[in-house]
């Protein structure tokens, strides 16, 4: 390439003497003003240029004139837009323009379509994705698109078969490590088979054979379990008909609330006499909730009253405080009824009288269903807990895992329909010994592997 710089007092000077001096194809590399006028550096490759001939009939062809390997390649014919710097045809042309003179028609449209066409087959070459037809390119598309997809699924299925092979790996560990305790341990791990058979969880059982004294036998080591577990139980010592005052009973449907409503206010009145107590009912949304505790008073000989919101619960409490005992029984909710649930929480806060609340459950619920229960009415200040229908119940661990689990006190017992008989005062150890007797009732042995010659001989 050839670079030369011309100093002319105009600029119409200095590009005569660009053009006379390196052609009309020579590059304008920049331009400023000087002493002496206008200061131009201009460039021009030295080599031949190609025939115009040639390029024209390349650029209708679509091709492009090759050039020479390992050397730049100059583009002379540069436009307005896309160029950094004007080329002197360019500038003439503009010149020209300006002063009227329109170029000749063949001339500007051999000029005209040369870098459109370099630029899009250079384009085209960078990008060979770009260039693919519309139709072509939304099939590649969609084929990415299934791949995507199948990679997915097969990745999901691979996830899969690792989680199930890391429970077999658990299942196995953990099977190897119970055996591993039984054979250094025999009479530990007969004691915690017990327990879990008592209803227990695995959690409460490892913990109570854990504080078991070492050196005992079977028997001893049985009895002394069921110590421990007595132990963890706590109990309120009848503080309801002892101590007496304004008592809640919560609970889900169906648990028998109000039919312990009526025990308790039996077994109070047979104390202390019937103008020591009375009854409050929440209940607006069961039918006849306030017409069976009606009923109920009128057998004992106490009042009963209906509050149908806070207000209400506290100008009845204030209109009965002379009472000992004041027993308020409420609405029946699932543990999952977040609106009831908000309404019995304004119920018992918004009153001016401090009120202690009962959680009652029944024995016959899974363990899981009455783990939810506590944890949904734990929101409330519970003083302690009512289990019925113990005589419905095949075993009482499940009982006695969640009052030792979240530390809640028994309070009292019902095993029947009766009032006020079938309700019993909450004792540990007595609780203990029935928890055995259906343990022992209702269990099953557990499973034996027997040789091959036996069972072929059991089939025979």
């Amino acid at each position: 390439m050839k670079i030369k710089r011309f100093v002319a007092k105009d600029m119409r000077s200095a590009l005569a003497d660009v053009k006379e001096f390196l052609g009309p194809d020579a590059i304008i590399l920049s331009n400023k003003k000087v002493a002496e006028g206008v200061e131009i550096v201009a460039a021009i490759d030295a080599e031949p240029a190609v025939p115009k001939a040639k390029v024209a009939a390349a650029q209708v062809e679509g091709i492009t004139p090759p050039a020479k390997r390992n050397e730049p390649r100059v583009n002379l014919a540069i436009t307005d837009e896309a160029e950094p710097a004007d080329s002197l045809r360019a500038l003439l042309e503009r010149q020209m323009q300006k002063q009227g003179q329109v170029p000749d028609a063949p001339k500007a449209a051999s000029a005209a379509p040369k870098p459109t066409l370099q630029k899009a087959s250079q384009f085209e070459r960078q990008n060979p994705v770009a260039a693919t037809p519309a139709p072509q390119w939304q099939e590649i598309s969609k084929l990415q698109q299934q791949q995507a997809e199948l990679m997915q699924q097969q990745f999901s299925k691979m996830q899969a078969e690792m989680l199930s092979m890391r429970q077999l790996l658990q299942h196995q560990v953990s099977g190897l490590m119970w055996q591993e305790l039984a054979r250094r341990e025999p009479v530990r791990a007969l004691v915690i088979e017990n327990l879990r058979q008592l209803g227990l969880s695995e959690l409460v059982a490892d913990q109570l054979a854990c504080f078991m004294p070492e050196d005992l036998n079977t028997q001893d080591a049985w009895q002394t379990a069921l110590e421990l577990l007595a132990g963890q139980v706590s109990t309120t010592q009848d503080d309801i008909l002892r101590r007496g005052g304004v008592v809640a009973l919560v609970g889900p449907t169906g648990v028998g609330k109000t039919t312990t409503v009526a025990k308790l206010a039996a077994a109070f009145a047979k104390r202390h006499g019937t103008d020591q107590v009375a009854l409050i009912t929440t209940d607006c949304f069961r039918i006849g909730a306030f017409e069976q505790l009606a009923t109920f008073g009128r057998i004992i000989g106490c009042p009963v009253k209906q509050a149908k919101d806070s207000e209400e619960l506290s100008i009845l409490l204030n209109q009965l405080q002379q009472r000992k005992l004041i027993l308020i029984d409420t609405a029946g909710m699932s543990q999952r009824d977040l609106r009831l649930a908000e309404q019995l929480a304004s119920l018992v806060h918004n009153t001016r009288v401090k009120i202690r609340s009962y959680l009652v459950l029944s024995a016959t619920a899974q363990a899981r269903v009455m783990q939810e229960t506590v944890l949904q009415f734990k929101r409330l200040p519970l003083a302690g807990c009512i289990f019925t229908k113990l005589d419905e119940c095949l075993s009482l661990g499940e009982a006695l895992n969640i009052a030792i689990q979240h530390a809640l006190p028994i309070s009292y017992l019902t095993d029947g329909q009766r009032v006020p008989e079938d309700l019993q005062i909450a004792d540990a150890q007595t609780l203990v010994d029935n928890a055995e007797q259906l343990r022992l009732a209702h269990s099953q042995p557990a499973h034996q592997w027997y040789p091959q010659e036996q069972t072929d001989a059991l089939y025979a």
